[in-house]
């Protein structure tokens, strides 16, 4: 594979090959062709873990906002254990679901009143509630839920 670069001043593209490239850069990109390659008139389901792996910290607020649009036309599922990738305060509940690991059984749900409450009043990010251990599904919040984690 080849990647080529328009330049300012320089008369042709740069031109240099995919092992050039950072892990990180390949990785997106191919991130944003399964997001955004023409499939016809049907459009299946993406699911991309950690697509913020390998990529500059900068660029992960890009990232996240073209998982967005293509979730305009198909439905996208993401996972990330990056508090930075969640350090965003522009998140609708509908966006996120916690995952929490219960005496050996997973357990997917939206997130429980306590941050549900804290991301409508702005108070926290998804991020920061994933720093602090506050990122909860309903079923495990509560006090009998906590001393099993």
């Amino acid at each position: 594979m080849e990647f080529a670069q328009e330049v300012p001043g320089a008369r042709n593209p740069w031109r240099f090959q995919a092992h050039s490239v950072s892990d990180g850069t390949l990785r997106a990109l191919g991130v944003l062709v399964s997001l955004f390659a023409g499939t016809g008139q049907t459009l299946s389901t993406v699911g991309i873990e950690e697509p913020e792996s390998a990529l500059h910290p900068a660029a992960a607020g890009v990232l996240l906002d073209a998982l967005r649009d293509a979730s305009e036309r198909r439905q996208v599922i993401v996972t990330s254990h990056s508090p930075d990738l969640l350090d965003r305060s522009d998140f609708d509940l509908s966006e996120l679901r916690a995952v929490r690991s219960v005496g050996g059984e997973t357990r997917i749900g939206q997130l429980d009143a306590a941050g549900a409450l804290a991301l409508r009043e702005g108070l926290y990010t998804p991020g920061e509630l994933l720093r602090s251990d506050q990122l909860l599904p309903v079923s495990v919040a509560g006090p009998a839920a906590k001393a099993d984690r």
